[in-house]
């Protein structure tokens, strides 16, 4: 597979990652962190968002990789949120 094809599949991951963790937050807000489904035996809705959100930052991680994202550009963006969230929201960090 040619670099571009691979980017373009990496890059149609990362949205169906992004989906997948909007999915994941809505069951815990709809549900609560520690319910699981189909049974009992699933993980808990919150190991379900620890493995998305894991899965979201494998694909930054691919798209890292091949260029396509640079890494300081994305921990500057990750620390300027950090410092926002400070200032403009009432999450305390």
């Amino acid at each position: 597979m040619n670099e571009d094809k691979q980017i373009t599949e990496a890059m149609d991951i990362l949205q169906e990652e992004c989906a997948e963790v909007i999915q994941a937050v809505s069951k815990i807000r709809r549900f609560g962190y520690e319910t699981r489904h189909p049974t009992p035996e699933s993980p808990s809705n919150r190991q379900h968002l620890e493995m998305e959100v894991g899965d979201l930052l494998a694909m930054i991680d691919v798209l890292i990789a091949k260029g396509v994202l640079s890494d300081s550009a994305v921990n500057d963006a990750r620390h300027k949120k950090i410092e926002k969230l400070k200032v403009w929201s009432g999450i305390k960090l």
